[in-house]
């Protein structure tokens, strides 16, 4: 008897989440594709060149690249 309780409740569950549809906000989805929030990631990028250098650059085996 369990078996069908149980899967009448996944049923129920199922059900819920094909059906249900969240309030979407769509201006804080244009601002993702739109890449506004990336602007601190450019300014880090822009400073990379201060905390490594070329001559710093060691490989995984150990030998230092140019």
């Amino acid at each position: 008897m369990g078996r069908g309780r149980q899967k009448a409740k996944h049923t129920k569950v199922a059900r819920e989440l094909k059906y249900f549809s969240p309030d979407t906000d769509y201006g804080a989805l244009e601002r993702e594709l739109t890449g506004a929030q990336h602007d601190h990631y450019d300014e880090e990028m822009s400073k990379w060149s201060e905390y490594a250098s070329d001559e710093d650059y060691v490989a995984e085996d150990g030998q230092k690249r140019a």
